[in-house]
């Protein structure tokens, strides 16, 4: 049953109108409100009227009308007809004890209660007074519901029906003194937390400090109450420097009184030209809030279109992935690792590219982070293992080399799916067991990765081992690298970041050290390693020159699809190019024999 809060409780039920609120509760009108003025008129208390009214107002009908009133009652609680009747009702004649019968005007209409419960609320009006008297009450009754219509309850604010009704006339009014309209937007920052730490009649009275202060800090705005923790303004808009100024002065002061710790509120602000409605202008400062809802530090944004369009990328990119993927446009791109003592390929990465049949391609910096930002990268990183265990089942059929495969994938993969069980399904759909083993897939986790959850990941990333595939820490020096990482993970290879390789010979060629240094710790501990970003010659020869075992990068090799793989293949130039399955062996033992020896 709805409850109201205390403050609309209060204020209905000492209203001299004559009213009560009802719940549709399993197909009944269940009174749950009734009004001074109701109770007055029916000569009963407050506490004995809603149980009257539970059993008694049909009781006190005039026969001849119970019958059509339940029919108009039904239609209306079930939103069939609307509600305004007149009947005959019994109630005590003034001044005596006495009753009689008097025609009541009854006037229903539906309300959205700050929860979006709906309630009906109906207006009885006795046709037997006066005609002044009645038609006081009936006027009374519709600058009552007028107020609820255009009035925010709980701050005393316009609300969004008077923000659509009545807003452009704000704008057309600053426009014709030679003002810029704007909109703003503001969002009271975690606020449901707040209730649940300080309650909610605290969190009520943040919403009514938010109002007060707004309304004093904008006094030639349009200040509204939008839903739940939000406010909308109609302000002037003179540059962006002071209106900043103003959201952070008026941030201020709400923290300041505010009864509990809060951030307040951030806000995002979207001119109005003459090409710009209202509604346009409400979106695009909706759209400004999302580019700093994760930035604690900024407490204002101003709508771009710039940022629009991103924002608009960014949906199409969220909504459009598993398409994508049902389409294949999102494919895979080969590229080739090498091995330095044998100049053969040792494995590939297989990388995502995007070729979309409306916005062409769509490069990996574009859609990963998107997808990382909203939490759907998993899907892609499973679709991509599962795309090179097919080609792989492929390969191994038409009797074409196969060499290992590794798969890039997010920490934040493992929240959203049990990975391994993901990877073991696949697998095991294409039948690849006693065809590919599981060491040819390989499993690649960032550097970055390892720093956040790192416990919670670490049991994960053994059952990636555990289950015989491959496991590679990617990136590894392009953070702040702690080499305690090989006491608390086992990786089977480690590939250095290529900024490293590409700055050598900044600050007096410190990379050329840590590259060195990393490749015979990698060594003596039993790691295969690999350098990335290998482009010219000289990059070639200082690999060389340290012993490193594996490189990447254009000097050797560009991300080709399968199927210009395939053509190489079938000329006989990736068989040469790529080391047999002994080789692989040998060439592994032997890099590990000084550990051993």
């Amino acid at each position: 049953m709805y409850q109201f809060p205390d403050y609309l409780k209060k204020a209905y039920e000492s209203s001299p109108l004559s009213f009560v609120y009802y719940q549709n509760v399993d197909g009944r009108a269940v009174p749950i409100l009734a009004s001074d003025g109701f109770c007055r008129n029916v000569g009963m208390e407050r506490e004995n009227v809603i149980a009257w009214l539970r059993v008694g107002l049909f009781e006190r009908m005039h026969p001849d009308d119970v019958g059509i009133m339940s029919k108009i009652s039904d239609d209306f609680l079930h939103h069939r007809a609307p509600y305004d009747t007149v009947f005959r009702c019994r109630v005590k004649a003034p001044d005596t004890k006495s009753e009689r019968y008097v025609k009541i005007h009854g006037l229903g209409k539906w309300q959205t209660m700050p929860d979006g419960t709906q309630l009906a609320v109906i207006n009885y009006a006795n046709l037997s007074d006066t005609i002044e008297v009645t038609r006081e009450s009936m006027e009374l009754y519709a600058l009552h519901r007028k107020d609820l219509f255009y009035t925010d309850p709980l701050t005393g604010l316009p609300n969004i029906n008077y923000l659509n009704e009545f807003g452009n006339e704000k704008i057309n009014t600053l426009r014709a003194d030679g003002i810029t309209p704007c909109v703003v937007f503001t969002d009271i920052d975690s606020m449901q937390s707040y209730n649940n730490q300080y309650g909610v009649d605290e969190g009520n009275t943040l919403l009514q400090t938010a109002a007060d202060t707004l309304k004093k800090q904008f006094p030639t705005a349009l200040v509204a109450r939008g839903a739940d923790d939000h406010f909308i303004l109609i302000a002037p808009f003179d540059d962006r420097d002071t209106l900043e100024k103003q959201l952070c002065d008026a941030n201020r002061s709400i923290r300041d009184e505010a009864g509990g710790n809060t951030f307040g509120f951030r806000s995002a602000v979207c001119p109005i030209d003459d090409d710009t409605t209202l509604n346009q202008a409400l979106d695009h400062a909706k759209h400004a809030m999302k580019n700093i809802e994760n930035d604690m530090n900024r407490e204002v944004a101003f709508f771009s279109r710039e940022a629009d369009e991103q924002y608009w990328r960014d949906r199409y990119i969220v909504e459009n992935v598993k398409l994508a993927m049902e389409n294949e446009w999102i494919s895979g791109f080969y590229h080739a690792l090498y091995r330095i003592e044998n100049r053969k390929i040792a494995a590939f990465e297989c990388l995502a590219r995007w070729v979309d049949p409306h916005h062409g391609v769509i490069p990996p910096c574009k859609f990963v982070p998107v997808l990382l930002k909203y939490h759907q990268l998993y899907k892609l990183d499973l679709y991509m293992f599962e795309l090179v265990c097919r080609q792989a089942k492929s390969l191994y059929e038409n009797d074409l080399p196969l060499v290992p495969v590794s798969v890039n994938f997010s920490r934040q993969d493992f929240d959203h799916a049990d990975i391994i069980s993901e990877m073991n399904r696949i697998y095991n759909k294409y039948e690849l067991a006693g065809r590919v083993d599981k060491s040819y897939f390989i499993v690649e986790v960032t550097e970055q990765d390892l720093a956040v959850g790192a416990d919670r990941l670490q049991s994960q990333l053994e059952q990636i081992r555990a289950n015989g595939y491959g496991l590679w820490l990617d990136d590894f020096g392009s953070g702040y690298s702690a080499l305690n990482v090989f006491s608390r993970f086992e990786f089977d290879m480690i590939k250095c970041d290529l900024d490293l390789l590409q700055h050598l010979d900044d600050h007096g060629g410190i990379n050329r050290l840590i590259l060195k240094e990393l490749v015979d710790v990698a060594r003596q501990i039993g790691i295969h390693v690999l350098i990335e970003g290998l482009e010219t010659e000289s990059h070639l020869a200082f690999v060389t020159e340290i012993g490193c075992e594996l490189a990447q990068g254009f000097y050797y090799h560009k991300p080709e699809p399968l199927d210009e793989l395939l053509s190489n293949a079938k000329k006989g130039e990736l068989i040469k190019l790529c080391e047999t399955p002994q080789e692989r062996d040998t060439l592994n033992r032997k890099w590990l024999e000084v550990r051993n020896a």
